[in-house]
C-alpha cells in the first residue's frame, strides 16, 4: 500500500530553493556580497536571550568556499554573534556539532554533488535540523526588502567594541565527528576481515570517512581523497559510482561505497561490484528494522521519485512506504510529524531519525554493514530483496522552469504515455530545485517501452524550452 504526503504550497521564493541558496559562484545569488548579507540576517533571526550566540560554519572542498566563508562569517561577526569554523566537514558533521556544542545554528557551504564552480549554503537550526521554511522566508526578506519584522533593528545594528562577534577554529571537529559515527556502530561488533572501498568524491569526507571505517576494524581502499578546490565530485563520487565499483572487483572487497561532495548521500556496490542505490538499501534496512522491531510504525518515508519495488520489498514482510515531495527536508519533515524513524530518498539520502538529523552517508553505510554482520550475508545476498520495476530518469537542462499548464505539447505527451501506461506504471514530471532542469520519470513493466515514453516526453520539453 502506497500513502503519498502532498505538502502546503510554498510561499514564493526568490533566495531559498529546496535546499538552501544555490547558483554558480562569484555569481548571483552566489556572492560574497549576498554571503555577507545572509549572514547578518541569520545572526539577526537567532539571536534571543542574553548569552553569547554563536553559528558553526562548515564547508566542502571547493575552490569557492574560502570566499564565502569568509564573507559570511564577516557577516555574523557584524551582527555580535561568534563564528566556529569546523573547515572541510560533511553536512551531517555540521548538523552534529550545532546540536552538540549547543550552537544557535550552523551554515553549510557546499553545492553537494554539483560541478566545483557552483556552491551553495544552508543552515540548520540550533537541534540540528535544517530551518524551517518560515524562517528561510524571514531571512530571505531581510536580505532583499527589508520587510520581515525586526528590519528596522536589522539594518540599524551595529555592536562595537567588545560587542561585535569573533571567529574561532574548531580545531577537533574531524574527531569528534568521527567518534559519534562510530558510536552509531553495535558495540559487539566490529569490522574486522573485511574490506571496503571507499570512494569520497575529492570532498568534505575525505578525512573522515577513512578514518571511521578504519578504527572500526576494516581494511579501507580509500579513493578520491585528494581535494584540489576543482575536482570535487569529477567523475568520482556519488554521481559516477562506477570507478568504485570497478576498484571492489580489483581488491575483493565486501562493499563500496560512493559518497557526494558533502556526504549526505551514498550510494553503495556490492561484493561483485554491482550498484545499490538508495532504493535498495531502504528496501534492505527497512526489512532489517522490521526484523528487530524497530522501523516504527512499519512504515519507511519515500519521495515520489523510488521505485516501486521498494513497496513490494517492504509489503512482503509486513511493511508499507508513505511517499513524499522530492528532497530529504519533504522526507525528514513527514518523519517528525507523523512519528517515523527511517526514510530517504533513491538518490542515497539516507535518514535515521533515531541518531541524525539529515542524511547521512556513511552513517547509512554503517548501517548496511552492520546488518550484514548480523545477518551473515553479503551485500548483494541482501539486496536481493529488492527488484525494481524498469524505471527510465531523464534530465532536461532548459531555459526556464516553467509549469507543465503553461506547455500544452508537453501536457498532452504526458496525458499519452499515461494512457498507454494504464495501471501498470506512472509518469512523473518535476523541475529541480538545484538546476535549470526538468526531470522525466516513467516506471513500468517493460524497459524498452518505459524509455521509448521518457524520451517522447524530453524532446517535448526541449522543443518547448530547450
Amino acid at each position: 500500500m502506497t500513502t503519498t504526503s502532498t505538502p502546503a504550497a510554498p510561499a514564493t521564493r526568490l533566495l531559498f530553493g529546496t535546499d538552501g541558496v544555490r547558483g554558480v559562484a562569484n555569481v548571483h545569488p552566489m556572492t560574497a556580497e549576498m554571503a555577507l548579507q545572509l549572514g547578518r540576517a541569520l545572526a539577526h533571526v537567532v539571536r534571543s536571550g542574553p548569552h553569547r550566540h554563536r553559528i558553526v560554519i562548515g564547508k566542502d572542498t571547493r575552490l569557492s568556499g574560502y570566499m564565502l566563508e569568509q564573507a559570511i562569517a564577516s557577516g555574523i561577526c557584524s551582527m555580535g554573534v561568534d563564528v566556529m569554523l569546523t573547515g572541510p566537514l560533511p553536512t551531517p558533521g555540521i548538523a552534529f556539532l550545532t546540536e552538540s556544542m549547543r550552537a544557535d545554528a550552523g551554515v553549510v557551504i557546499s553545492a553537494s554533488h554539483n560541478p566545483y564552480q557552483d556552491n551553495g549554503i544552508k543552515f540548520f537550526s540550533r537541534d540540528g535540523f535544517k530551518l524551517p521554511d518560515e524562517t528561510e522566508l524571514r531571512i530571505e526578506s531581510l536580505v532583499l526588502d527589508g520587510a520581515a519584522p525586526g528590519a528596522a533593528d536589522f539594518h540599524g545594528l551595529r555592536p562595537t567594541a567588545n560587542r561585535i562577534g569573533k571567529a574561532k577554529r574548531v580545531d577537533d571537529a574531524i574527531g569528534r565527528y568521527v567518534v559519534f559515527l562510530k558510536s552509531l556502530f553495535p558495540r559487539d561488533l566490529t569490522l574486522d576481515g573485511m574490506t571496503v572501498v571507499v570512494d569520497c568524491g575529492h570532498g568534505a569526507a575525505h578525512k573522515v570517512a577513512p578514518a571511521v571505517f578504519e578504527e572500526l576494524g576494516a581494511r579501507v581502499v580509500a579513493m578520491n581523497v585528494a581535494p584540489d578546490g576543482k575536482n570535487i565530485n569529477r567523475k568520482c563520487g556519488a554521481v559516477h559510482p562506477e570507478g568504485m565499483a570497478r576498484v571492489i572487483l580489483r581488491h575483493k572487497a565486501h562493499l563500496g561505497l560512493a559518497l557526494d561532495g558533502d556526504a549526505d548521500r551514498v550510494i553503495l556496490a556490492d561484493e561483485r561490484g554491482r550498484v545499490v542505490d538508495g532504493d535498495a538499501i531502504m528496501a534492505l534496512l527497512g526489512r532489517a528494522l522490521l526484523g528487530r522491531k524497530q522501523l516504527a510504525k512499519k512504515t519507511v518515508v519515500a519521495t515520489v521519485m523510488s521505485n516501486l519495488g521498494l513497496e513490494a520489498a517492504l509489503a512482503s514482510v509486513g511493511g508499507k512506504v508513505v511517499r513524499t515531495a522530492v528532497g530529504d527536508r519533504a522526507v525528514v519533515e513527514a518523519m517528525r510529524q507523523h512519528g517515523y524513524n527511517f526514510g530517504g530518498e533513491q538518490s542515497g539520502h539516507l535518514i535515521f531519525l533515531d541518531h541524525v538529523t539529515t542524511g547521512d552517508g556513511v552513517a547509512a553505510a554503517l548501517n548496511v554493514l552492520a546488518v550484514m554482520k548480523r545477518e551473515g550475508k553479503t551485500l548483494s545476498e541482501l539486496a536481493a530483496c529488492f527488484r525494481p520495476f524498469p524505471q527510465v530518469l531523464i534530465n532536461v537542462a532548459v531555459r526556464e522552469k516553467r509549469p507543465l499548464s503553461a506547455l500544452p505539447g508537453v501536457s498532452a505527451a504526458v496525458a499519452a504515455v499515461e494512457k498507454a501506461l494504464g495501471k501498470a506504471g506512472r509518469v512523473l514530471v518535476r523541475a529541480s530545485g538545484t538546476e535549470n532542469k526538468l526531470r522525466v520519470l516513467v516506471e513500468g513493466p517493460d524497459q524498452k517501452k518505459v524509455r521509448a515514453h521518457a524520451e517522447r516526453i524530453a524532446d517535448e520539453i526541449r522543443r518547448a524550452l530547450g
